[in-house]
C-alpha cells in the first residue's frame, strides 16, 4: 500500500521516485525547521482518536511520510480494551480475503491466525489490536496501512510536537484537560490540527458557540495561535483509496500555510485560510441538516424531487444562519455548500437520518452508533436549537413585523429538534414540515438574510 501511494507520489512532484522522495523529505524538513527540531530529533506526530477520520488521517502521513524513519514519528492513541463483536469480526475476515494485498500483508505479519480464530469465535479482537493491523473499527471496509498503536494518554502526547484532534467534539473538552496535565512541564508548545465538527452552546454571559478549537485552548491554555481546523467535502474512506479531494486548514498565518504545504498531496488538495471560526462552525452545521437529508431520502424511497425540495429549504436556513455569524457570508457560500453536499450524499449523518426513519434505530438509542462511531449532528441540534432561541438574539419577523429568534425562521432545525432531542414528534415529521403549505418560499428566508444587518459577532465569541 505504501509503495503505491508513494509511486503516486513521486511522478506527480518530480517525475521520478528518487527525486520524489526528495521532494518530500524537503516538505518535511521545512516543517521540522518551523518546529524547531534538531538532528536525530524525530517530529513526533501524534492523533488522539481512532474515528474513520482520525485513522485515515493518521494513514495518510504514515504512507506518505513513515519512510523517513529517522526524522520523523508518527502515532496513534485510541482507549484500549474495546471488544471487536462477532458480526464485525466476520465481516473483517471477509474484508480481508477479498484483499491480496491485505492478506499477504498480514500472513507476512503472522498476524493472520487470530483473524481467522476470531471468525470462528475462539478469539475476542481488541480494536486497537486490530488498528495496529490497518483496520478500524469505525470504517472496516477500507484497510489502512499497519499504524503505531498507543493506547497510554500521557505516553501518547506528552511529548507531541504536533496533535491531531480526531475526537468527537463532544469528547474533545473531556480529553484535552486530561492531555493538560501532562503539558503542565513542557517547554515548548505543541501544534494542535482539529478535525472535529460539531459545537457547545454556552448562554452565558451571552448566548454563544463554542467549537473544538476553543474548547482545546480552553482546556489546555495553548494559545489559538497554534491551534488549527481541518475541514472540507470529503470522506474518509474515499481520501485514503485517493479519491481527488480538498481541504481547508485554518488558522493563524505562521502555522497554516507550512501545514497546508506538507499536507498537500496529488489527490489531496489543501488550501489555507484564516477564519478559523466560521469554517469551524459551518463544518458542525452541515451536519445537523444531513440527518434530515437522510430521513427525506428513506421516507420518499429515493425521490429525487422531494430531497432537492429539502435541499433547498435546508440550505435557505443554513444560509441566513450564516448570515447570523459572518461578516461576509458570501465567502464561505462554496465551502459550505460543498461540504454540505458531499455529507448529504454519503456521510454518517444522513445514514443516521435513515436508520431512524426506517426504524432501524432510535433515538434512544443514543448517538454513538457500533461500526460508525458518533453521529455529531445530533449534539449540533440541540447546540443551535438552544442558541438559536435565545430572546436576546431576536430579529425582525418580516411577515409579521414583530421581534421574534432567530429560531422561527429556521422551521427545519425546529423539526429536528423536536424529533432527535424533545422527541415530541417522529421521523415523519420532516415531510410534514416539507408539505405545510405555509412554509416560506427559500428564496424568501435567503432575501431576509441578505436585506437585513443580522450579523451578530457575539454568537462566535467576538466582541
Amino acid at each position: 500500500m505504501g509503495g503505491s501511494i508513494m509511486g503516486v507520489v513521486s511522478n506527480e512532484y518530480s517525475n521520478g521516485s528518487v527525486q520524489g522522495c526528495i521532494g518530500l523529505e524537503e516538505k518535511l524538513d521545512d516543517l521540522r525547521g518551523l518546529v524547531g527540531k534538531a538532528d536525530g530529533d524525530p517530529l513526533r506526530i501524534v492523533s488522539v482518536g481512532a474515528g474513520a477520520w482520525g485513522s485515515a488521517f493518521a494513514a495518510l502521513l504514515q504512507d506518505t511520510y513513515g519512510q523517513f524513519r529517522d526524522k520523523v514519528q508518527i502515532r496513534i492513541w485510541r482507549r484500549p480494551r474495546k471488544t471487536v463483536d462477532r458480526a464485525t469480526a466476520e465481516h473483517l475476515f471477509e474484508v480481508i480475503n477479498s484483499r491480496e494485498d491485505v492478506l499477504r500483508r498480514l500472513i507476512r505479519r503472522c498476524a493472520y491466525l487470530k483473524y481467522v480464530e476470531a471468525r470462528l469465535g475462539d478469539r475476542t479482537l481488541l480494536a486497537d489490536e486490530i488498528l495496529k493491523d490497518g483496520f478500524c473499527l469505525n470504517m472496516i471496509d477500507t484497510p489502512l496501512c499497519p499504524l503505531k498503536v498507543v493506547t497510554n494518554l500521557q505516553e501518547a502526547v506528552w511529548d507531541a510536537d504536533i496533535v491531531v484532534n480526531g475526537l468527537p467534539s463532544t469528547e474533545t473538552r473531556e480529553i484535552f484537560e486530561e492531555i493538560s496535565k501532562y503539558w503542565k512541564e513542557r517547554i515548548t508548545v505543541p501544534v494542535i490540527i482539529s478535525l472535529a465538527k460539531g459545537i457547545e452552546a454556552a448562554l452565558e454571559p451571552v448566548p454563544h458557540i463554542i467549537t473544538p478549537t476553543k474548547m482545546i485552548n480552553q482546556a489546555t491554555g495553548v494559545s489559538m495561535e497554534n491551534i488549527l481546523y481541518l475541514g472540507g467535502p470529503n470522506i474518509a474512506s474515499e481520501i485514503y483509496n485517493k479519491e481527488y479531494a480538498n481541504a481547508r486548514i485554518c488558522g493563524a498565518e505562521k502555522w497554516r500555510k507550512p501545514l497546508a504545504k506538507f499536507l498537500r498531496q496529488p489527490h489531496f488538495i489543501v488550501w489555507d485560510n484564516s477564519d478559523l471560526v466560521t469554517h469551524e462552525v459551518m463544518g458542525g452545521l452541515k451536519n445537523v441538516y444531513a440527518i434530515g437529508a437522510g430521513m427525506v431520502a428513506a421516507l420518499t424511497n429515493e425521490s429525487a424531487t422531494s430531497k432537492s425540495v429539502y435541499f433547498a429549504h435546508c440550505t435557505s436556513e443554513m444560509i441566513f444562519i450564516t448570515h447570523l455569524l459572518a461578516e461576509e457570508p458570501e465567502k464561505l457560500a462554496g465551502p459550505l455548500l460543498a461540504d454540505t453536499y458531499v455529507t448529504l450524499l454519503k456521510g454518517r449523518n444522513a445514514w443516521y437520518g435513515q436508520m431512524l426513519a426506517k426504524g432501524e434505530l432510535s433515538p434512544d438509542m443514543g448517538d454513538s452508533i457500533s461500526g460508525k462511531g458518533m453521529i455529531q449532528g445530533v449534539s449540533a441540534v440541540e447546540a443551535f436549537f438552544e442558541l438559536l432561541s435565545h430572546s436576546s438574539l431576536n430579529v425582525l419577523h418580516p411577515e409579521e413585523n414583530k421581534p421574534v429568534a432567530p429560531v422561527e425562521l429556521c422551521p427545519i432545525l425546529k423539526t429536528l429538534y423536536k424529533i432527535l432531542i424533545s422527541r415530541e414528534q417522529s421521523s415523519q415529521a420532516i415531510l410534514q414540515a416539507l408539505r405545510d403549505e405555509n412554509l416560506n418560499d427559500p428564496r424568501e428566508r435567503i432575501e431576509i438574510a441578505q436585506s437585513h444587518a443580522f450579523y451578530m459577532p457575539s454568537l462566535l465569541g467576538q466582541p
